[in-house]
């Protein structure tokens, strides 16, 4: 599975809680507020000001390599 910008931030967490640090790293602390569970990835990234193609490289990286 590979994680896309078009994907809800609550499906990108059922994937895998490996992916929790990275997205909190990448600055999406905000992870367990209701609001943030319906934004898609590409949503929150622009709201956070987060380089969104980055944060999906590094997702996928780590789902590549587990």
């Amino acid at each position: 599975m590979q994680v896309t910008k078009d994907m809800k931030i609550s499906d990108i967490l059922m994937i895998d809680q490996g992916l929790i640090p990275i997205l909190l790293e990448a600055g999406l602390h905000c992870l367990g507020c209701p609001a943030s569970q319906m934004e898609t990835l590409e949503e929150a990234g622009f709201v956070h000001g987060i380089d969104t193609d980055k944060l999906i490289n590094d997702l996928n990286a780590y789902l590549e390599n587990m």
